[in-house]
């Protein structure tokens, strides 16, 4: 699906940024699944950072305003002065409510970050954290904000004031080229940009930077509450016996199909398009490929 078209949006154009505060290295308890979090290893994911790199690529082209956000504590701080130093305009954090046995859900989340960026044009999220990992949050922060969603993107053309025209990834290897109206919502890859480096008198002039902080209302009930956590188990897989009359040598071998016939393996040589077609031949004849 290919087309263009340009955004609506007026003079004062507002892109914002939705950022994952999150522990980049967390250890889990092997045996019960327990997760501790370091502050010391907080930060946020290469697909947020990729996020704000087009933001802000984005305005410079279409000369707007960036205001990044996020839902944290009083260290996410640390992660919107990065911003800023990175060229932001402004920060908003939304301190979560008093809860704090239960992490806020993806329609939570959705939720406060739509009003911390309420006026938007658009919005630009990493694809998905490095937590949770469902990437349903700028799904529901389209919904929240009335927006359109192009979620997945690989790559954005940025033309005149409004102008987007973005390369979702689809499976098996194919594309979908997307032409976006604001307002609109978009999560791309972290491979899709690489954040840019923060000078150093920008990293100095942001230390104390003022962040305007939000307050998340009152947790509503949740319908599903967790009682019990454990890690994953993967259910026994039946494998059948072999044949009672069988010595131990044989019954082994039976198991384990050491003699069972077999593609051998084989050592190519090709260039690059004879290579994928051996490859997707290969894959047709282990059925894997219709």
């Amino acid at each position: 699906m290919v087309g263009t078209a340009s955004c609506s949006i007026g003079a004062d154009v507002i892109i914002g940024v939705a950022l994952k505060w999150v522990d980049l290295r967390p250890e889990v308890d092997p045996l019960t699944g327990v997760v501790s979090d370091d502050g010391r290893s907080h930060g946020c994911s290469a697909s947020d950072h990729a996020a704000l790199e087009w933001a802000l690529r984005m305005a410079a082209v279409w000369d707007a305003e960036v205001v990044v956000a996020t839902v944290g504590p009083s260290a996410a701080d640390a992660l919107l002065r990065g911003a800023l130093a990175h060229g932001a305009t402004r920060a908003v954090r939304v301190a979560p409510s008093g809860d704090s046995e239960h992490a806020p859900t993806s329609d939570e989340v959705g939720v406060l970050l739509a009003d911390a960026l309420a006026g938007a044009d658009v919005v630009c999220c990493g694809d998905y954290s490095l937590d949770g990992g469902s990437g349903s949050v700028p799904a529901f922060l389209a919904a929240h904000l009335g927006a359109a969603q192009a979620l997945g993107l690989v790559q954005l053309d940025i033309g005149g004031p409004g102008s987007l025209t973005v390369t979702r990834r689809l499976d098996q290897g194919r594309r979908e080229v997307l032409a976006v109206s604001a307002p609109a919502v978009l999560s791309v890859e972290g491979s899709s940009a690489e954040l840019r480096r923060a000078g150093l008198a920008a990293v100095l002039a942001t230390r104390d930077a003022p962040i305007e902080l939000r307050s998340a209302p009152p947790a509503r009930p949740r319908r599903v509450r967790v009682t019990r956590r454990a890690p994953y188990r993967p259910r026994a897989q039946t494998i059948a016996t072999s044949s009672a009359h069988l010595d131990v040598r044989d019954r082994i071998l039976a198991l384990t199909g050491a003699l069972v016939d077999r593609t051998p393996p084989r050592t190519v040589h090709a260039d690059t398009a004879e290579a994928a077609d051996l490859v997707l031949e290969q894959l047709r004849a282990w059925g894997y490929l219709e």
